[in-house]
């Protein structure tokens, strides 16, 4: 009698009940949620009224009782129009949708508020995740709001910000000995062994449908269109394979004539198993056993949902750029100096990447390209002052500080 309908397999399209499955018992591949679309009446003036967060799109996200749903008022972030980064860049049609204003400073409320609001649906006691920083915190404050216990998995070397955001809210968090592939491993066997609901893994089928809600709100923001191009930062690859499918549900629900835009997939030098994988022309993804970038966020050498990124890049006529970590800075900086927006590496990796491509003339100047910065700087902010100027001391005199001051 619900909105959904089923789970199917990306890969042998076996249909599945909605239960807690998170692979194919057939072939191992990955689950997609299926909805009843001839259901869903969406029309673009329906919507003008909506609640202006994730929930707007109840209809098409996994939850059926609504007394379930866990919201902190994630979602519906601003779409700017980058005037100013537009001409230093050289491009007349430049948006940034900047979820770094999410309750917890990043895109990773999504697919934690619908994870978290599955396992209360579920029955669930405690929850948790496997996370290179911001997971950990979106995490931790939907376990918060909904009283559910949460053990949080972290591998060596995140940033002290994101821990210690994560642990504002009171999770139990267990930094692994290892990189986040390590982690994600004993995150997977703890979950086995405790019936705990680790949102991105044993979850990951439900928990990944937030993601999409990316996908809903740049179509509508753009008035019911799409961009021609979006560049998004990858770690798993599971935000750029979500927002396809928002985008492709859209259409077959009316609301778009067309899904069509060209992806880039950006990553940082050191952790960028899709992008070699991409320039190869490879079907097959090489793990990164040590990844090393100054975008820890995206620091994921066995990406989860890479296979599938590489499929939407060459079918969309996409590109995959990996940027070093000076692209990186310089990428944070000059978003920050145009725009106002302070970003975490992840954001810096996007620009570059975007810079990359027009340089190499992949990207017309007339073209609608959307940036997703989906992270605050104020989580990286250790990791990026050594590459900020220093303030300037001078003693408290007027005549000491014209000195400095530009007429």
């Amino acid at each position: 009698m619900g909105k959904t309908s089923h789970l199917e397999c990306r890969e042998c399209n076996k249909h599945y009940p909605l239960e807690r499955l998170y692979f194919c018992p057939e072939c191992f591949g990955p689950l997609d949620v299926k909805y009843k679309y001839d259901k869903i009446k969406w029309t673009k003036s329906s919507l003008e009224d909506a609640a202006r967060n994730l929930w707007r799109y109840f209809d098409l996200l996994p939850i059926e009782d609504k007394s379930k749903v866990v919201n902190i008022e994630a979602g519906f972030t601003p779409l700017i129009k980058a005037t100013r980064l537009g001409k230093v860049l050289g491009l007349k049609n430049l948006y940034i949708k900047n979820d770094t204003v999410n309750p917890t400073f990043s895109f990773k409320d999504r697919p934690a508020g619908v994870g978290i609001s599955k396992a209360l649906e579920f029955g669930l006691k405690a929850v948790g995740c496997a996370s290179t920083g911001n997971l950990a915190a979106a995490t931790a404050a939907y376990a918060a709001k909904s009283g559910l216990r949460c053990y949080i998995f972290v591998p060596k070397g995140v940033e002290p910000e994101k821990i210690g955001h994560a642990l504002i809210y009171y999770p139990t968090v267990i930094e692994v000995n290892g990189s986040y592939d390590t982690a994600n491993r004993i995150a997977a066997q703890t979950a086995e062994a405790y019936d705990i609901g680790v949102v991105n893994i044993n979850l990951r089928t439900y928990y990944v449908e937030g993601s999409k809600t990316l996908g809903f709100e740049i179509a509508e923001q753009l008035n019911w269109q799409t961009p021609d191009h979006i560049v998004t930062p990858v770690g798993s690859g599971a935000m750029l394979h979500a927002i396809s499918k928002g985008l492709g549900e859209l259409e077959r629900i009316g609301l778009l004539n067309s899904s069509k835009v060209k992806f880039t997939a950006a990553q940082g030098k050191g952790c960028a198993p899709i992008v070699d994988a991409f320039r190869k022309g490879s079907h097959f993804i090489e793990p990164v056993e040590h990844p090393n970038t100054l975008a820890k966020s995206l620091a994921i050498g066995e990406p989860g949902d890479g296979l599938y990124v590489l499929r939407k890049l060459r079918e969309s006529g996409g590109y995959a750029e990996d940027v070093s970590d000076s692209e990186i800075v310089d990428g944070i900086k000059i978003l920050a100096k145009t725009e106002g927006i302070f970003s975490e590496p992840a954001g810096g990796v996007v620009i570059g990447a975007l810079k990359r491509l027009i340089d190499e003339g992949k990207v017309d100047s007339d073209e609608t390209v959307v940036c997703l910065i989906t992270g605050s700087g104020l989580k990286a902010t250790e990791s990026l002052t050594p590459y900020l100027p220093q303030p300037l001391s001078v003693e408290p005199e007027l005549q000491t500080v014209a000195q400095l001051v530009v007429r």
